[in-house]
């Protein structure tokens, strides 16, 4: 049985969408039909399936309209379904194109707005909220569409100079603190001290991976690479060193930005979204992008030296994208593809075998269910970047 049988039978509640779904659900990249819509994308394209299911898929991710108000992101509203029909034409082909032009301009409008006010919170002074500007919610991921698919817009520009402006120092009640301190903790309550977050998705390493692809392709703005040092020397800063390889806490409050030092002890889940995969890649790619050797060497190691710790592996209890062992194959795929030895690549091959044996999830979502495993192990089982390059979204690609 070849590898696309495989697949289609081990994922086959992913045929047809389920019309029981919430229409405030449906435009979610991340929990809903849009995000589906891409391993029918990525079937399509590669000769594994036909372009009926997207249209499906789309259709229930669109049913109730699509919002480009100012809560919309990457993984919700006008920028995910952007991302999505541009994924469908990865081939060259023009498809969808009447909706993905209106989108796009949605999308952009919608970024400068989000900049707009978010250079305002600055001139004030204030703390941010991750939601401003991480990967998932944030104008980090406004910019992976931007910066993918209308690269020569001014929205881009306008989102790269905002995550300029977000590595400069906060001034708070005389305390010196990154720019992007937030005054919530990490899980959005409201703490007087807040906290600094070190994660892919909600944390400084996503704006990090961002500012490094953009300029490995070409899009730059003053202060962008001064912005990027900046940011690998603060993880440098807090980067630990335990018996087993370096790690990061994933993320610091007020006393522990004081005391110097986290209070954790040891390395949590090695995930894409929080753990040394997602930093590592972050800071490989900074590297690549500064033509700094001896910072991606020192990044490739300490990835490797988390994937030959069983005690870290065995952090991770599920199969998604987001905190689970898809998540965490895809990143180091990635980093293999671009790494100076080919250490990685035999990890990766190693995580392969296990990975590709998983049962799938019962739920259909992209970052947390079957939709992210499927496209995760379709890597896995042809070895072979994605055609749709679905994993742009991640910020890994």
């Amino acid at each position: 049985m070849n590898a696309a049988t495989v697949l289609q039978d081990r994922f086959r509640h992913l045929h047809a969408p389920d019309e029981g779904q919430g229409p405030g659900l449906a435009q979610s990249l991340a929990k809903g039909p849009a995000g589906v819509a891409l391993w029918h994308i990525e079937r399509a394209l590669t000769g594994s399936g036909s372009w009926e299911p997207v249209q499906a898929w789309l259709s229930a991710a669109t049913r109730a309209g699509v919002t480009a108000a100012d809560s919309a992101c990457l993984t919700y509203g006008a920028p995910a379904l952007a991302f999505v029909l541009h994924a469908a034409g990865a081939d060259g082909q023009d498809r969808y194109r009447a909706a993905r032009d209106q989108l796009d301009a949605a999308t952009a409008a919608l970024a400068h707005r989000r900049v707009a006010a978010a250079h305002a919170r600055i001139r004030r002074g204030e703390p941010a909220a991750f939601a401003e500007y991480d990967l998932l919610h944030g104008l980090t991921g406004i910019g992976v569409h931007l910066l993918l698919h209308t690269p020569g817009d001014d929205a881009l520009a306008a989102v790269l100079s905002y995550l300029v402006a977000l590595t400069h120092p906060l001034d708070l009640n005389g305390e010196r603190l990154p720019g992007w301190w937030c005054a919530h903790d990490p899980r959005r309550l409201y703490t007087p001290g807040g906290h600094a977050n070190f994660g892919m998705a909600h944390g400084i390493t996503g704006p990090l991976a961002f500012l490094a692809q953009a300029l490995r392709r070409g899009a730059v703005v003053d202060g962008q690479r001064e912005a990027v040092d900046t940011v690998a020397a603060w993880l440098d800063q807090w980067q630990q060193h335990g018996d087993r390889g370096p790690w990061w806490p994933e993320a610091i409050t007020r006393e522990e930005a004081a005391d110097g030092r986290p209070h954790v002890t040891g390395p949590g889940r090695p995930s894409w979204c929080y753990g040394t995969p997602g930093i590592t890649r972050a800071l490989q790619l900074a590297a690549i992008a500064t033509a700094d050797t001896g910072r991606q060497q020192a990044a490739e190691d300490a990835l490797a030296a988390c994937l030959a710790d069983e005690r870290q592996l065995a952090q991770l209890t599920d199969a998604g994208l987001c905190h689970g062992t898809a998540g965490l194959f895809q990143t180091v795929w990635r980093a293999a593809q671009d790494a100076r030895t080919p250490v990685l690549g035999t990890a990766a091959a190693r995580l392969a075998e296990a990975f590709t044996d998983e049962h799938a999830f019962e739920d259909t979502a992209f970052l947390e269910g079957a939709a992210g495993q499927a496209l995760a192990q379709a890597t896995a089982l042809h070895g072979r970047g994605p055609a749709s390059r679905w994993d742009a979204c991640l910020l890994i690609d």
